[in-house]
């Protein structure tokens, strides 16, 4: 008798997506309150790459997740996580004091944010298993093999030339495969500067079909002669219909093998209310999102739901105008959600809040 997950598999949609990062602890302190107040810590795992295969697992996606974790308790308890969210994990590295000396899973403190007072992250994940890890030992065209779509970030090259080489090598890896790449640029100024980010993820481009945020890449007017500047300089962090779909235009110009382009909009009105809406370039048209206004659960991980609903829409042929809408529906969702992930395991919940339905269902 063959078994199968009935969760994770999903009758209307073959495809099978992997996405490769750290998947970390996440200790918060609870009640809002602050670390240096905190006599406890609320514990639970997180981590963009691991988020977005979390989330599109409980939306019924073939998903796989790879990583390099100590084999400890700490460790088994991350993968436990992900598989009980019916993410595979059969390509995770559970590594051995010899392959990672130090033997530590990556931490992070979050303090989250109330009314004014904004959330705060403190990252403890130097010299952490999946940082110390030798790729060059991975075989990659193995680990790629099979599947349909590789989502990557530029979190993870930002940990160190081992890992920056090995995310080069999945992208170069999975276009000469055949699979479908999505990256998200992710900025964190704790892990890299800013140009360093930029020179790294503008790399990355050529291998890229679809692609989160407008940040951090270089786009030179001329490439020739960068005193004149980058097409994005002066462009607002809430920019008109008009100014993104010129940055849009000259991306693709640029780099016409990507296939979408898609980045939401926030609008901090206070630490606990927020606006959403998104801009996505495809087939050629610019499309706008509605907007959506909430309060704040957790706000930790917005940016991978929104991903992780773009790729479900793309995966699941939607219209385009339902791509966007579904993409920051997601997002919305999201920040309603205790943890980094969107453990939402109903297409319909989704749905219904893109088309800004809140009654009750019963």
């Amino acid at each position: 008798m063959e078994h199968h997950n009935p969760i994770a598999a999903d009758p209307t949609n073959a495809k099978r997506f992997i996405t490769i990062g750290e998947v970390m602890l996440r200790l918060t302190p609870p009640n809002y309150e602050k670390i240096r107040m905190a006599t406890s810590f609320e514990a639970s795992y997180g981590g963009s790459e691991a988020n977005i295969a979390l989330a599109l697992a409980n939306l019924g996606v073939d998903s796989t997740f790879f990583s390099v974790v100590p084999s400890n308790s700490l460790g088994k308890s991350a993968v436990r996580w992900l598989r009980s969210n019916d993410v595979h994990c059969t390509p995770v590295i559970l590594s051995t004091h010899a392959q990672t000396p130090t033997h530590r899973l990556g931490t992070y403190y979050l303090e989250t944010g109330y009314g004014i007072r904004a959330s705060k992250v403190t990252y403890d994940r130097k010299h952490s298993a999946f940082t110390e890890f030798d790729y060059s030992t991975v075989d990659v065209d193995a680990l790629l093999d099979g599947f349909d779509w590789l989502h990557l970030s530029g979190i993870t090259p930002a940990l160190g030339k081992g890992c920056a080489d090995f995310i080069l090598r999945c992208l170069k890896t999975a276009k000469e495969k055949g699979l479908t790449v999505s990256f998200d640029g992710n900025f964190r100024s704790a892990l890299w500067t800013w140009e360093e980010a930029r020179d790294y993820c503008t790399q990355c481009l050529p291998y890229v079909d679809v692609l989160f945020g407008i940040e951090p890449y270089h786009l030179w007017r001329d490439e020739d002669d960068h005193a004149k500047g980058d097409y994005k300089d002066g462009v607002p962090l809430q920019p008109s219909y008009e100014q993104q779909d010129e940055i849009f235009q000259a991306f693709i110009a640029r780099y016409p093998n990507l296939k979408c382009l898609a980045r939401h909009v926030r609008y901090a009105h206070s630490g606990s209310e927020n606006s959403l809406k998104a801009f996505m370039w495809y087939e050629g048209h610019t499309f706008e999102s509605k907007l959506f206004t909430f309060n704040i659960l957790d706000r930790v991980g917005g940016g991978d739901a929104f991903a992780s609903g773009l790729i479900y829409a793309m995966m699941h042929d939607y219209k385009a105008m339902d791509m966007v809408n579904f993409a920051v529906a997601s997002s919305v969702i999201k920040h309603t959600i205790h943890g980094d992930a969107n453990i939402t395991d109903d297409v319909d919940t989704i749905r219904n809040l893109m088309n800004m339905n809140y009654d009750i269902k019963r």
